[in-house]
């Protein structure tokens, strides 16, 4: 089978994508440096991959802005296509230190396509996101006609200007490149063992890991930021989708990247549910997960958060049959099972 490498596949989404790539037959190459995850979840994945497909991964340690490192993984393991996860990522870090965000993710990117140029790899899943959608009076988002250009943070403007250097590199012809650029939405949940899931380091900067740390007793209550917002409920309406259904869209743009000849060379498609949530019906899914109430009070809102949007998601149903499986409530109950058994993440 194919051999896949994945940058960052130590991290939340990476490590549910390497095991689903695992389990339906490639190769997997992880490369990470730790920064955003920990050596242990390398071995939850590892024990899980084992137990789950009888099947390993190579791993190295090492930053992906290393063009003489990277060479090394390429020598040693004959890869065929790359899924780029690797980047700096919190976005209020992002707006404190912009220089830091934009020098480590497009550099990363530079040098994996200077890596890839030399050793003759064409296929590259990108991992994007719905932060690049700069129109603010949209609230469903369509890959053909909402506006792409400066986001609401330097993490998110960094993911516009990784796309431009792809797309100009692919239809340039210097490197016969062909690019799937996944813009994904809110991803949440975690594996359903419950042994691999997300571990935030510090405050978390998203609402689910947020709920699971208030649920365990690591935080007195939730925040929630405004409910006088133009919606049903006052909260805000946000586009989730389970890790896992994620990772199934990762492994589906990979199939279609090495198995259909007549592609575009630059190609970016929304992956989410095409389904809204407000804050307060996340809340009550995780209620019902946990078994009790979550405690949260209303505090003001947070400037630069948009009332609501969503994915539109035909494309990539299209494209690859792409349609999300899991619901809220799967999501509520992974994501609770993984923090319930492991307080602390991988710091446990």
């Amino acid at each position: 089978m194919s051999r896949i490498l994945i940058t960052g596949g130590a991290g939340y989404i990476g490590s549910h994508t390497a095991l689903t790539l695992l389990g339906v037959g490639y190769d997997v190459v992880i490369v990470d440096n730790f920064s955003n995850s920990s050596p242990k979840a390398v071995d939850a994945l590892s024990a899980l991959a084992l137990k789950e497909t009888g099947k390993q991964f190579a791993f190295y340690e090492g930053d992906v802005c290393d063009g003489a490192f990277l060479r090394t993984v390429f020598e040693a393991d004959k890869i065929e296509a790359i899924i780029h996860f690797a980047g700096l990522k919190a976005v209020g870090e992002s707006v404190a230190i912009p220089a830091k965000y934009y020098d480590n993710n497009l550099r990363s990117t530079l040098t994996l396509l200077n890596t890839m140029k030399e050793f003759g790899v064409t296929g590259f899943v990108f991992s994007s996101s719905a932060t690049v959608y700069s129109d603010p009076g949209v609230t469903k988002y369509d890959e053909a006609t909402t506006r792409v250009g400066r986001a609401s943070s330097p993490y998110g403007t960094t993911k516009v200007m990784q796309e431009w250097i792809l797309e100009d590199t692919a239809l340039s012809g210097e490197i016969p490149l062909k690019v799937i650029s996944l813009r994904y939405f809110n991803p949440v949940g975690a594996h359903s063992s419950g042994e691999i899931g997300e571990s935030p380091q510090g405050i978390p900067n998203n609402l689910t890991p947020f709920i699971t740390q208030v649920a365990v007793g690591k935080r007195e209550f939730l925040s929630v930021f405004g409910d006088d917002y133009p919606t049903p409920d006052g909260t805000c309406i946000r586009d989730y989708i389970h890790v896992t259904d994620l990772a199934e869209a990762h492994y589906l743009a990979v199939k279609r990247l090495l198995e259909v000849d007549d592609l575009p060379m630059f190609d970016a498609i929304n992956i989410g549910s095409g389904n809204g949530y407000s804050v307060f019906e996340v809340i009550s899914a995780f209620d019902r997960a946990v078994g009790k109430k979550i405690p949260y009070k209303v505090v003001a809102r947070r400037g630069g958060d948009l009332a609501e949007f969503t994915a539109k998601t035909e494309k990539a149903k299209k494209l690859f049959g792409f349609t999300t499986k899991l619901t809220i409530d799967d999501m509520a109950k992974d994501a609770w099972n993984w923090q319930n058994k492991h307080p602390n993440g991988f710091d446990d």
